[in-house]
């Protein structure tokens, strides 16, 4: 029979070792959260669905938070231009992303082409229409008194595609009166979706991520110049490792797999 005094000794011995390991426990978890980094990523519109997808999944596998703020790649560079946080960008065009390098705003060597894409002619699911865009095309009979669905042509990089690629088939100067424009691709999407606009001119990849639209018609890659996401780490991030880590990610195959899905080109 085991006395009082010994047991007492045996249940403080035990309460203490509890305490020990909880204590570990809890300081185990509170460095782990502390070693958490979050990741701020500045992205073109079009980007949207495949990179959420690519950031939830880098997330589950690293514990670490990737933020993405979407919108034309003009209004991202200019918001980088005037001090915006963010530790990534990852442009729709060349052109955007040579402005903020110029501007000494990305870390040296981490730029790098990431992403290709096509140029498509949308219409409402329920159009009947079905388009061979050539040169000469009859693009304004089709529009009778409806608008076209453009981003921006003058700044977003969606935008200044087609209008290069309608002014290369020769159909500019009649369709140009006619065009809405949206302040990124996405929104010239949704004035399609919603049946504000018969038609519209987005990417491939935001088609597919819309089915109340479809594609009626695709634009020559000859028309245009090349459709290049480039991506790079800013100069002014605070976590630059952190920022390097989650871009060596989007290199894989696994980081890869959800733009392959929507239709994107990966460029080596």
């Amino acid at each position: 029979m085991v006395s009082a005094p010994t047991f007492w000794r045996y249940a403080f011995k035990l309460a203490v070792a509890f305490l020990l390991a909880f204590s570990t426990l809890c300081g185990s978890a509170s460095a782990q959260k502390t070693n958490t980094t979050t990741t701020t990523v500045f992205a073109a519109a079009s980007l949207k669905n495949a990179l959420d997808a690519a950031a939830s999944a880098y997330e589950k596998n690293t514990g670490n938070k990737i933020v993405v703020s979407y919108a034309g790649s003009s209004a991202l560079a200019k918001q980088i231009e005037q001090g915006a946080p963010a530790d990534i960008f990852i442009s729709a065009d060349l052109d955007w992303m040579n402005y903020v390098e110029k501007a000494k705003l990305i870390k040296e060597g981490t730029r790098f082409n990431l992403l290709g894409n096509k140029l498509v002619l949308i219409a409402p699911t329920a159009s009947s229409v079905s388009l061979k865009v050539e040169k000469g095309f009859d693009l304004a009979k089709v529009l009778g008194g409806g608008r076209l669905a453009m981003a921006n042509v003058k700044s977003v990089p969606a935008g200044k595609y087609g209008s290069a690629a309608l002014k290369k088939l020769g159909v500019w100067d009649s369709v140009q009166s006619k065009i809405a424009q949206a302040e990124n691709v996405r929104a010239a999407l949704a004035l399609v979706a919603q049946g504000e606009a018969p038609f519209g001119i987005v990417y491939e990849t935001d088609a597919a991520a819309e089915p109340k639209v479809k594609i009626v018609g695709v634009f020559p890659e000859d028309t245009h110049p090349p459709i290049i996401y480039p991506i790079a780490v800013l100069a002014a991030s605070k976590t630059p490792r952190a920022a390097e880590a989650f871009i060596d990610y989007l290199k894989t195959p696994d980081g890869q797999a959800a733009f392959t899905k929507q239709g994107f080109t990966i460029l080596k």
